[in-house]
């Protein structure tokens, strides 16, 4: 037990020893230090030490670019920063991710077309029908589709062209109930809309007297139809701030206004009902105003305006009293190019105080009927039309062709006896 304990002893004396010298090493060498500090500042001696870091501020995560090792980094912030800049300003103006601006229903009021160059070509045809009941449609059926009805330089013109309108004389709606005591209602299949694309349509008219064939619900039925497709209408809509609404398209680095109104019928009331505040229909203009005022302020908002417009008697080429006053108001207010339908023939080409305008265009593709019509081609520059053609076509037989030789001929110079205020040349050029 003794040895035990003296053991113990020992080890307690030799610790307490330990920490007695480390405690004196430790006070030495601090001493040394604090000696060699004063005595170095005061002879100039510099000493060794970790320099104090700069005072730390605070910075964004983007003021301190990445460096790569051995070279330079490539300045592409401001790439960067430009094209979220053309992202914002794009987001900013409206448009969507396929170039179009459109109403809470999907309307599309402003479309971006892409184009060849600074030129922008625009194309006008009359009245198709893509009604199943009648003869146009059961010839498509059996040619093996609606591109086999018409000739392929009729085809390429309509497919070439920036922006091709036509009228779409027909409600889409598989509902509704045919307008009493009307001699010719029509109605497609909403699947057929479709064949607009296949033609190459960029928009269409709805202002004419049988965009209420089936009632109020063909209507709407037909401007959902034509919203679900992404295909750009005028001239009728669920109310009257609806059917006036122009369309624009932003093409050629221009600015292209549309717009589209009817004067037909001419009874009141009418059975194509017109829209009012609160009630869809078309877009009327017979004794009505408001198209004048949109056109001055489609004017004030583009660089040239299009008014596509329903009006005058059927089947003959002489003008009613109301379609030359109407042209010289529209001109007025600020048209460019007025552009007519609802004869079903053709119609005289006029300079209208300046303004380019042809009273009918004639059927396109309406019926089984042999009928001569045309393409109207107007090709704009800076805002500025810089060609107006008439291309003489023939619809036959639930076909349409564009003519040659002397075809081609005849139908200018009948267009010529009727137009006595323009020239037309060997090519369908106009000179107003």
């Amino acid at each position: 037990m003794g040895k035990k304990k003296r053991k113990k002893t020992k080890g307690k004396s030799f610790k307490i020893a330990f920490l007695i010298t480390l405690v004196i090493t430790l006070f030495a060498g601090a001493l040394a230090l604090t000696l060699m500090m004063f005595f170095g500042r005061g002879t100039g001696i510099e000493l060794e030490s970790v320099e104090k870091p700069a005072e730390i501020t605070t910075v964004e995560k983007e003021d301190i670019p990445a460096k790569p090792m051995g070279r330079e980094p490539e300045n592409k912030g401001a790439a960067v920063v430009e094209e979220v800049q053309d992202a914002e300003k794009e987001a900013d103006d409206g448009f969507d991710e396929s170039g179009c601006i459109r109403n809470e229903n999907g309307r599309i009021l402003e479309k971006k077309q892409e184009t060849a160059g600074d030129e922008a070509t625009l194309l006008f045809a009359g009245d198709i029908l893509f009604d199943d009941s009648y003869a146009v449609m059961g010839a498509m059926r059996q040619r093996g589709g609606i591109r086999n009805c018409f000739s392929e330089e009729t085809l390429r013109e309509m497919e070439e062209a920036d922006i091709f309108m036509l009228n779409n004389e027909f409600t889409y709606t598989n509902r509704g109930e045919p307008t009493p005591e009307k001699q010719f209602t029509f109605r497609a299949k909403p699947e057929n809309a479709a064949l607009l694309h296949e033609l190459g349509v960029d928009i269409v008219s709805l202002a004419n007297n049988h965009a209420y064939d089936y009632g109020e619900i063909s209507l709407l039925d037909s401007l959902a139809t034509l919203e679900g497709i992404d295909m750009p209408y005028v001239g009728a809509g669920r109310n009257l701030a609806e059917a006036s609404e122009t369309v624009y398209f932003h093409a050629g680095n221009q600015k292209i206004a549309f717009i589209s109104g009817t004067q037909i019928e001419r009874m009141t009331p009418s059975d194509t009902k017109g829209a009012t505040e609160n009630s869809p229909g078309v877009f009327r203009c017979m004794t009505e105003q408001e198209i004048y005022m949109k056109v001055a302020e489609a004017k004030e908002n583009s660089d040239f305006v299009v008014v596509y417009i329903h009006w005058g008697t059927e089947k003959t080429d002489q003008l009613d009293w109301l379609q030359p006053e109407t042209a010289k108001a529209l001109a007025e207010s600020g048209a460019d190019l007025i552009i007519g339908d609802h004869a079903h023939v053709l119609q005289p080409l006029a300079n209208v105080d300046g303004v380019p305008t042809i009273y009918s265009l004639g059927n396109y593709w309406f019926n089984s009927g042999t009928v001569n019509t045309c393409l109207v081609k107007v090709t704009l520059k800076d805002g500025e039309m810089q060609s107006f053609r008439f291309l003489p076509a023939l619809q036959s037989n639930c076909y349409t062709k564009l003519l040659s030789g002397a075809e081609k001929e005849s139908v200018l110079a009948y267009m010529r006896s009727i137009s006595g205020t323009v020239t037309i040349d060997g090519e369908g050029y106009v000179t107003f």
